[in-house]
């Protein structure tokens, strides 16, 4: 599920970069923040004598890695640092597991994911001696991963034709008669299946456990409306952009950049969002040893480094003492601020930990059929 996000804040990273919206110390900076680096030609990163190894999704754009990032980590906890950008998914975790050549110590993977790897005793606990429950958004510290950053589901949709009476809800976003148009909604069901119950009429509170049956009954009832469920967020982007959809659910981050390319005849809204946590986990028998994995992701929790994050990818905060030096240009971006936040609804990764693979094969059913 974040896996595909953070695949879509590198590449708008890259745009940025590309366009001078950010100069190259920032999205070094940025990089860094998401732990988004590769070793020179994407091989893979292995390691040896004392380093550390993250991996993430960063793809092969960041050979200056090594002085961005010892700049920090690696001048406090004497370590050099190599990041392996191929990506940390459930299954290229468990097969490093079971062949016992683990070479990854520190991965940005799914937390409902983690959470069944932990439970298989393939994932190492969070040791919170070291890192800081506090520096966490408050029910995102998980036994076996912890939250990095956000990112939110939202309501994206065409404000030159509804901008005087907005939709509100998924009940609207549901409701094709007062809101006339196509819709579109992520190809991996992560998000859609919550916003199917709201606009249902299940409260926000009462969501978890989900009733699949009801979600996809409502599913089915939209997707004769559905122009494209969108693969990538920049399809999400043009989807919207060039009027093909006039609503979309579509990440937060995209709903933010089509606003700005479009002069905000496309528009946004928080209103029953569903925020989602990436976390930081550990593989069993990672080769620099658990305590300085730990360490390094208490690193991580640095308030200011979190900042940068937003600043470069649009990611929320994972330390809630960073909303605090949010400039107010990026208040609105900020999707795990506590006046945002109080808007949506949180993903429950315990539900996704259990659930996750059958509710995916039975959505991708439905969206193929």
């Amino acid at each position: 599920m974040e896996n595909h996000f953070k695949q879509d804040c590198l590449i708008v990273l890259k745009e940025k970069l590309a366009d001078g919206t950010i100069d190259r110390r920032t999205f070094l900076t940025g990089l860094v923040a998401l732990g988004a680096f590769s070793v020179a030609g994407g091989h893979m990163a292995k390691a040896a004598g004392g380093d550390l190894v993250v991996t993430n999704w960063g793809g092969d754009a960041v050979p200056a890695f090594k002085s961005a990032f010892t700049d920090g980590f690696s001048q406090s906890a004497g370590l050099a640092v190599k990041i392996d950008g191929s990506g940390s998914t459930k299954g290229a975790m468990k097969a490093q597991f079971d062949s016992g050549a683990v070479h990854w110590d520190i991965c940005d993977a799914d937390p409902g994911a983690t959470k069944s790897l932990g439970q298989a005793g393939m994932v190492e606990k969070i040791d919170y001696a070291v890192v800081d429950k506090a520096k966490v958004e408050d029910g995102f510290a998980y036994e076996y991963s912890i939250a990095n950053y956000f990112f939110s589901y939202v309501i994206a949709y065409d404000a030159s034709k509804f901008a005087g009476d907005p939709p509100k809800s998924w009940a609207d976003f549901w409701d094709v008669k007062k809101y006339p148009g196509k819709r579109t909604m992520y190809k991996w069901m992560a998000g859609s299946l919550e916003a199917a119950l709201m606009a249902d009429g299940v409260p926000m509170d009462k969501l978890y456990p989900l009733d699949m049956d009801r979600a996809f009954a409502k599913l089915e009832e939209l997707k004769p409306h559905i122009v494209s469920y969108w693969d990538s967020g920049a399809e999400s982007q043009q989807l919207l952009r060039d009027g093909e959809a006039s609503m979309g659910l579509v990440w937060h981050t995209r709903a933010n950049l089509v606003e700005t390319d479009t002069n905000g005849a496309v528009s946004w809204t928080y209103a029953q969002g569903i925020m989602a946590p990436s976390g930081w986990a550990v593989i069993k028998g990672n080769p620099a040893g658990k305590e300085a994995a730990m360490k390094f992701i208490a690193w991580c929790q640095d308030p200011a480094r979190q900042v940068v994050l937003l600043e470069t990818l649009g990611s929320g905060p994972a330390n809630p003492a960073a909303h605090a030096s949010v400039p107010a240009k990026l208040k609105r971006l900020d999707c795990s601020a506590p006046e945002n936040r109080a808007l949506q609804v949180a993903m429950d990764m315990d539900w996704y930990a259990v659930n996750s693979d059958k509710a995916l094969d039975r959505y991708l059913a439905m969206v193929g059929g």
